[in-house]
């Protein structure tokens, strides 16, 4: 099953509701695609030793892994962390991150700079290019198991916005603005 993914109505509401304009307005794996935003479904129950999974991470170099339990009875300081989280911010590096349980979202910002939200669930792989605006929060099902993967050693330095100076985002504006010749607007 495909990702589902829709630009989001703007609203101080609960950040785990769905956030859905009405009528919904759906985004599409291209649309996601041409963000830089990747993705894969995979089998969640073999995330421990998945071929598949192997043959991603070594195409693309992810060489460590770790898993991390976000659920409020296994996280200290549970509800700063998803503050934290929730922060419109960028890396310098990619974020890739495989849901093996549980659910929640990522928001990514689209070219017109609305927030697009990404549900994800169980067997989901997503990557996130360097340099492209973005926040996670929980659904209401309150509780995710996430595997990240690295190239390397583990980075995960946020950059609150604005960052439009740094060279990750610089380098992502230039791609998607060469890619595709939109740019992407900041505020």
């Amino acid at each position: 099953m495909a990702i589902e993914a829709w630009f989001m109505q703007e609203s101080d509401d609960d950040q785990r509701l769905p956030h859905h304009k009405n009528p919904p307005e759906y985004v599409s794996l291209d649309q996601l695609a041409d963000l830089g935003v990747l993705y894969w479904n995979l089998d969640p129950k073999k995330y421990e030793n998945d071929p598949e999974l192997n043959k991603i991470r070594q195409s693309r170099g992810y060489s460590y892994t770790d898993l991390l339990d976000l659920c409020p009875e296994k996280v200290d300081n549970y509800e700063q962390k998803l503050k934290n989280f929730y922060t419109e911010h960028i890396h310098a590096d990619e974020e890739i991150r495989y849901c093996v349980e549980g659910s929640g979202y990522f928001d990514v910002r689209g070219k017109d700079d609305r927030w697009i939200r990404i549900s994800i669930k169980a067997g989901d792989l997503i990557v996130l290019p360097a340099g492209i605006y973005h926040r996670f929060t929980l659904d209401t099902n309150n509780c995710i198991k996430l595997m990240r993967l690295f190239v390397g050693e583990p980075v995960w330095t946020p950059f609150n916005r604005p960052q439009e100076g740094h060279p990750a985002r610089k380098e992502y504006v230039k791609t998607v603005t060469e890619k595709f010749g939109l740019p992407v607007k900041a505020h």
